[in-house]
């Protein structure tokens, strides 16, 4: 245990992510655009203040990756409602009675040969913005400072929203040409990004955050030869990149995913993001008693469970197990499991941040 001061949220988290014990554990935050507004309404703040909200939470994290400010690459897709993103994602969205989302449609990548992979207009790195890095590290100097996000290179999704979901998992069980060419220049792009960002920084940054989900609710979405064949080379260039800098790795990955985790270890990955508690080995006391002395944990509170659908008493109760489990020891950072959802109540998301101060002290 470091000290008896109050820590820096950097301090906190690399302690954290280091597997040791800081002075109370890091807090992270992520939310739909519904319950975020009705949380800075709570809290007094414009619909714009994000920072405002992060600090009225106390959240430890900072999560960076780099706007595109470059030229339009694709048109406007011929459906109304439908709209376009730099790689050429197609979304529409969907209305539900608390809120709504942006579904992924068109698939403009379904069929697509090799060749035309090869010629679909991607961004340039040339042409993000990157100073915003900087920005960010002036504005947050005791924050811990990740650059990426759950999006980086997250092949199998990112594959998925151009070539659909179905195709993507039959490119990696065929080694279709067309769909690891994607996956490479996907991850080629992006990998250059991240690399530049850490250059602005100079030496600033604290870690790099990167995403794969790998599990269904029940189990493996692939096999584990298949993440290796074609997965773990790319993943692991990210990894590589992120020591180089001497900083930790935070891999996201949703559902049944603990079956890839001796593989993360061994990659050199430092901790593990959403824990599911509710998929197939996924329990917090599961992945602390198999995996504690080896990764780290951030996650594990539930965007499906009570949160979204119990009492601030029920948040109370499953935040102080969850961390009576994941906090000795250290290595523990308490988030919700995904985007808190718009269904949730106000009050519950004020319990979980709550009981964080209140049962998440080390001393």
């Amino acid at each position: 245990m470091i000290g008896m001061a109050t820590m820096t949220s950097r301090e906190r988290v690399r302690t954290a992510l280091a597997r040791q014990e800081p002075d109370r554990v890091p807090v992270n935050y992520s939310a739909n655009a519904g319950i975020d507004a009705r949380l800075k309404a709570h809290f007094g703040l414009t619909p714009n203040d994000t920072e405002g909200l992060l600090q009225a939470l106390e959240v430890d994290f900072r999560i960076f990756f780099p706007p595109y400010r470059g030229p339009r690459l694709h048109p406007d897709p011929p459906e109304p409602g439908v709209t376009v993103d730099p790689w050429g994602i197609r979304r529409r969205w969907i209305e539900h009675p608390s809120g709504g989302y942006w579904d992924y449609c068109g698939f403009p990548l379904r069929d697509a040969t090799e060749e035309e992979v090869a010629r679909w207009p991607m961004p340039n790195p040339d042409h993000f913005d990157y100073a915003g890095a900087r920005e960010l590290r002036k504005r947050c100097p005791d924050a811990f400072l990740a650059i990426g996000g759950a999006g980086v290179p997250d092949i199998i999704n990112g594959n998925g929203m151009l070539r659909t979901m179905e195709q993507t998992l039959v490119d990696l069980a065929i080694d279709d040409p067309a769909g690891l060419l994607l996956a490479r220049r996907r991850a080629e792009i992006l990998f250059t990004v991240i690399e530049r960002t850490l250059e602005i920084l100079k030496g600033k940054a604290d870690g790099v955050w990167m995403g794969e989900d790998l599990g269904t609710q029940i189990g493996p979405l692939i096999s584990r030869d298949l993440y290796r064949r074609h997965l773990r080379p790319i993943h692991q260039r990210f990894v590589d990149l992120a020591r180089a800098h001497d900083l930790p790795v935070v891999i996201h990955s949703c559902g049944s995913s603990s079956w890839a985790f001796e593989d993360f270890i061994e990659m050199g990955i430092a901790a593990v993001d959403t824990l599911q508690p509710e998929a197939a080995h996924m329990a917090p006391s599961y992945l602390k008693s198999r995996y504690g002395d080896r990764l780290a944990f951030h996650g594990a509170i539930s965007t499906a469970g009570p949160l979204a659908t119990g009492t601030p008493a029920d948040v109370r109760t499953v935040c102080r197990q969850t961390l009576a489990i994941m906090m000795p020891g250290g290595g523990y950072c308490l988030a919700p499991t995904h985007a808190i959802q718009d269904n949730t109540p106000t009050e519950n998301v004020l319990a979980m941040y709550e009981a964080a101060k209140r049962y998440g002290r080390y001393r």
